[in-house]
């Protein structure tokens, strides 16, 4: 591995404990998922924006004319990734949809010799699998179990999820001359706008309210787990292999559980536990 390729891990793995600290933030902050999504979306845009401004650095139009079709779909791809898994939560529980949404590093790597014609090794897969089956002792799915046939439409928008976020994977990997600012800004303003009909559909928007603390922490939410995590994570993906970004994704949920076990007093379970060390044990092994 070269001195880029070890920076680009450094920089994915960074976004993925970014990512995964932003549940602690969350608890906070009175508003529903979508209407934090549509903000974080539009702070992290202006963000972006604003360092560009400041710096004085030009846009790169021309990469952006070239690639606008690719990027406008990937942006509104995550936007549609955030509604659907949204969604899914109001089907079913927690548990199955987080299951079905982490399918998405699978679906990168098996479809990466296709899209990217990557090879994919008998060490690809067997990491692939072992961390599956961590995922699903994490998600609490082996002993909640699924709620019957009427949660079916909720597997299926979480698995609806994880296509479109595995799309956004595969997509950004075809973008080698965009920049990680430009990249990110128009994703994300194209998952803002996404996002603006379904939230104005769903929301009491003149219910809103929110108090000094929860409009801070929206503001980090915004700029850091938004803007600067997404800058970081787009801007690793053209210099590392599809399964590297895939599996590295699975540091956001453990990092996650582990904070919520230690600030926020919340259980973990033995399998939870083994789940993880089977998940972080495959994302090591594949890059030995």
């Amino acid at each position: 591995m070269n001195t880029t390729q070890r920076k680009s891990r450094m920089m994915l793995i960074t976004s993925m404990c970014i990512f995964g600290t932003i549940g602690i933030l969350r608890r906070h902050i009175p508003l529903s998922s979508s209407v934090v999504a549509l903000v974080r979306g539009i702070i992290g845009s202006l963000f972006l924006l604003s360092v560009i401004f400041l710096s004085k650095r030009k846009l790169n139009t021309a990469a952006i004319r070239k690639n606008i079709g690719f990027l406008a779909l990937s942006g509104a791809a995550i936007g549609f990734n955030w509604i659907l898994l949204f969604e899914a939560y109001n089907y079913t529980s927690v548990a199955t949809a987080t299951l079905c949404y982490y399918l998405a590093p699978i679906l990168v790597i098996l479809a990466s010799p296709v899209v990217l014609k990557e090879k994919l090794t008998s060490r690809k897969i067997f990491c692939t699998l072992t961390a599956l089956v961590g995922m699903v002792l994490v998600s609490g799915v082996t002993e909640t179990g699924f709620g019957g046939i009427s949660e079916l439409k909720g597997v299926f928008l979480g698995i609806g999820a994880a296509v479109l976020y595995a799309s956004v994977v595969l997509m950004n990997k075809r973008f080698p001359g965009v920049p990680a600012y430009e990249k990110t800004i128009l994703q994300l303003s194209m998952a803002a706008a996404a996002l603006i009909p379904y939230v104005l559909l769903t929301e009491d928007m003149t219910a809103l309210s929110l108090t000094p603390l929860a409009a801070v922490l929206l503001l980090i939410a915004g700029i850091v787990h938004t803007g600067i995590a997404y800058w970081l994570y787009f801007g690793c993906m053209n210099d590392l292999p599809s399964h590297t970004v895939a599996l590295m994704s699975y540091i956001d949920p453990i990092l996650a559980i582990v904070l919520s076990l230690v600030l926020l007093r919340e259980p973990m379970s033995a399998a939870a536990g083994i789940g993880a060390v089977l998940i972080l044990g495959a994302a090591y092994l594949s890059e030995k």
